[in-house]
Order: structure tokens, then C-alpha cells, then sequence
């Protein structure tokens, strides 16, 4: 099932890794984080290029929602309290830059790809409290937020928190763009890196400065990311039919939806599930129901599922990859909010590598302090990863052996939902074959 984007963009395609190279730094990872990237280090006038396992823009890219917002859920208020306000200032600085960034080079290089400034929204249906605490925590460091009772959306509200001069857009066709402004060597898979060397089943590129830009690190050390984070699936629906709406908005309550247009379109999002634990399926079903309740007019012409990394503090791990590897560098973790983050990644690891100062960048530092809300996500983590690596003796229900994941030997879930077996420790998903669909596994896995 194809996202919109998907279906309407054809990327240019560019040839594997002709064999052995040299050059100043290498992406791993041809999707937006990685693109902007290089596109930033060569505006630097750092030699780059960019290895892809499969196509441009294959990855989590063209999954999105496409939303480029600093409005990050209920995350100012959570900031204030755990890390204090300097650090919240800085998350909102990186962020809203991004937005800027996006709408300077768009500009600069004249692409069309849809870019729409407008509001970016949260709404409650169950309470308005924490919505105030938002906006109030929000308005302390300077950003223009703004509590509401009315909205444009289908059903009433308790209250909705405001941001204005956000932003949307057409990822693919940005990234068909963009792309076109760096070297990139598609069908390049990134078998292991070893100091300065990235071994292909291509050939072997060496470098001065490594960046991982696949999503999910598939190195497991240094930087023991695979403890660090899990990952969750989340689905979409394009509806044709309804009403337009302005802005964009998220709900915070527990079963709370996206919503956002593009175009003719309405783009309804929701069902958010980690990865591997979707035994009995019916997410689709569920909002595809929310679409008929809330736009009985309304036709579904689409349907798609994204996949995003979570960290244990929801902030992004940007920057140097470990401490005992000072040239390697990784954008990761970007939760639901991919497309604001990429920028800010890129630009934070600009200025890593061409060796200029970013203050915004120590509150992304993957070597960070665990905050105690952090500590608690550890612990449920590693139970996730204690019980999938627990079931890989045993055989699954009806006496079917259900193949293990060849990234860490965790039993594989089988998702009904997209037929796919999914690994719940750290979210690599495979087709009904075993063929690989995401990372952070390498290969294929056999069935037994």
C-alpha cells in the first residue's frame, strides 16, 4: 500500500557504487535526514556521498504525514520540568530553524513541492488542562502559542493549543529535488563500517567523517542504540470528499487522531502500536471507522503505514555517533516528527563536521544524561527485549516455529494487519517470505 507521495513521484534513479572510492565524508542513508546532509556538507565544500540500499527516498520518507512543525505533542512543558528552560529554548531554536531552512532553500532552488505555510494544532476532546500547561510552558520561551476552544475539525472540543507559521509539504517531490544536488549511489547496501571504512557489497569507500542517516543504527556498538530506542508503526488515510481544513492538528488523548490536507485530500492518521505487538490486527479497520463517523461523504483512496524510531527521552539522538568514534555521526530517533527533524539534523551535523559552533546541539547529544522519566522507559524497554529474546526457544502457537530476527535472535510477531512478521524488540519487519522490509536487521531471515 503506497503513500500518496509514493504513488505521485518517480525519483530519478542513480547507479549502484561502481567499486572502491576515497572521499571527505559518506551518508548512509538516502532519505530526507541524509539527503539534506549531504546537500548541506557539499554547500560547505566537504566532498560527499551517499550510499542507499534500495532506492531514494525508499524508506521512512515517503511514509510520513509530511507535517514541519516545531509543536511536538505535549513536549514544552515536559522539557521545562525535566531538563529546565534553556534546553526547551534550544529544542523550539533547532526546530522552528528548520522550518526556515526548508522554506530558504525551496525558494533558493525553486521546487515545487506543495510547501504551505499554516497553524499547527493540538486538540483534547477529554480536558483542557494540559493543553493550558502547554501553551503556558510554550509562551515562557518566547513562542507565540495561543489556547482556543473552537476548531475546524469534525467533532467538538475541549480545547486546542495554537501554533501559527508552521508548515507542509510534498516530501518525495522536495527530495526528488533536492537529491538531484548530491551524488548518491543507489542498490549500495552498508554491510559494516570500521573506523574510516564502509564495507558495500558494492565495494569499500573510506572516509574522514561517517554519518548513519538509515533511521535505525545497524551497528549495534559503540552506542548501543538497539537498548536506546524502540520503534512504533502508526497508519493513514487519504480521504477525498471532505471538508478543507486550514491547519494541522493532533489529538493528545489516548486514542487521538491526526489530521492535515493536502490538496483535495485529507490526510487522517492514528492506531500507533509498537512494533511487534499487533497480534490481532485492526488498525486499519479501526480508522478507516473514524473516517465513515467523522466524513459519512467522504471516499478513502489510500491507505498506508509508517514506521518511527523512539527514544527513552522523545528527543532526537543527532550527533556524534559514540564517544569512541569521534568521526562517526547519527541522526536517529526522530520519533513522529521526521521531516522537521532532518533538517535540524543536518544542520547540526554540518556544523559537527565542518567544525563550526551549534549551540542548539548538546540537548540532541546521544551521549546525554538519562532524565528519570528516561530510566523508566529503559526498564519497559528492556523487558520488551527480555521477553522477544526469551521466545525464540519456544515454538509459536499451533506449533508453528516462527523465525527468529537475524539482528539480535528475537522471535518475529506475526502483524496480521500488513502481513509481515515484525520483531518487537527493536521493530525490523519482513515479508511473509522472510524478506527484509526495515531495518535494523541486515538480511533476509529464513523461515523454519
Amino acid at each position: 500500500m503506497e503513500s500518496i507521495w509514493a504513488e505521485e513521484t518517480r525519483i530519478r534513479k542513480r547507479i549502484p557504487l561502481p567499486g572502491d572510492l576515497e572521499t571527505e565524508a559518506v551518508v548512509i542513508g538516502a532519505g530526507m535526514a541524509g539527503i539534506l546532509t549531504a546537500y548541506y556538507l557539499q554547500q560547505a565544500g566537504v566532498g560527499t556521498i551517499v550510499l542507499e540500499a534500495d532506492r531514494i527516498g525508499s524508506g521512512q520518507t515517503k511514509n510520513t504525514t509530511a507535517k514541519i512543525t516545531f509543536q511536538h505533542g505535549l513536549i514544552y512543558d515536559r522539557l521545562i520540568r525535566t531538563l529546565g528552560s534553556r534546553a526547551a529554548f534550544a529544542y523550539a531554536s533547532a526546530n522552528e530553524d528548520a522550518i526556515e531552512a526548508y522554506e530558504h532553500l525551496i525558494r533558493e532552488e525553486e521546487i515545487d513541492c506543495d510547501f504551505v505555510r499554516c497553524p499547527a494544532c493540538l486538540y483534547s476532546q477529554k480536558g483542557e488542562a494540559a493543553l493550558r500547561r502547554e501553551v503556558q510552558a510554550a509562551s515562557s520561551i518566547g513562542i507565540d502559542a495561543v489556547f482556543e476552544k473552537e476548531s475546524e475539525l469534525p467533532f467538538p472540543v475541549a480545547g486546542v493549543a495554537r501554533l501559527d507559521r508552521q508548515a507542509r509539504f510534498d516530501p518525495l517531490k522536495f527530495l526528488s529535488a533536492i537529491s538531484g544536488k548530491v551524488t548518491v549511489y543507489e542498490r549500495t547496501k552498508a554491510l559494516k563500517v570500521e573506523g574510516d571504512l564502509v564495507l558495500t557489497d558494492r565495494g569499500c569507500v573510506t572516509a574522514r567523517h561517517i554519518v548513519f542517516a538509515c533511521h535505525y543504527p545497524f551497528i549495534n556498538m559503540p552506542g548501543y542504540y538497539f537498548a536506546r530506542m524502540y520503534q512504533e508503526r502508526s497508519y493513514v488515510a487519504a480521504l477525498e470528499g471532505t471538508e478543507r481544513i486550514e491547519g494541522m492538528y493532533l489529538g493528545i488523548d489516548r486514542d487521538g487522531l491526526s489530521f492535515r490536507q493536502q490538496g483535495e485530500m485529507l490526510l487522517l492518521g492514528g492506531g500507533s502500536h509498537r512494533t511487534g505487538r499487533n497480534e490481532k490486527g485492526g488498525q486499519y479497520a479501526w480508522l478507516l471507522d473514524k473516517a465513515k463517523a467523522f466524513y459519512p461523504e467522504g471516499q478513502v483512496v489510500r491507505q498506508w503505514s509508517a514506521q518511527d524510531c523512539m527514544t527513552l527521552d522523545g528527543i532526537p539522538y543527532i550527533g556524534r555517533f559514540s564517544a569512541r568514534r569521534p568521526d562517526w555521526y547519527v541522526a536517529t530517533g526522530f520519533g513522529k516528527w521526521g521531516m522537521t527533524s532532518s533538517m535540524a539534523a543536518a544542520r547540526i551535523l554540518t556544523a559537527f563536521i565542518t567544525e563550526q559552533k551549534c549551540p542548539v546541539a548538546r540537548i540532541f547529544s546521544p551521549q546525554r544524561r538519562l532524565t528519570s522519566g528516561a530510566v523508566r522507559e529503559l526498564g519497559a524497554h528492556s523487558l520488551h527485549i527480555m521477553r522477544g529474546m526469551a521466545k525464540r526457544i519456544l515454538p509459536a502457537e499451533n506449533g508453528r516455529i516462527v523465525p527468529n530476527c537475524p539482528h539480535m535472535g528475537c522471535r518475529l510477531e506475526w502483524n496480521p494487519e500488513e502481513e509481515t512478521y515484525d520483531c518487537p524488540c527493536h521493530g525490523s519487519r519482513f515479508d511473509r517470505t522472510g524478506h527484509l522490509l526495515d531495518g535494523p536487521a541486515q538480511n533476509n531471515c529464513r523461515r523454519r
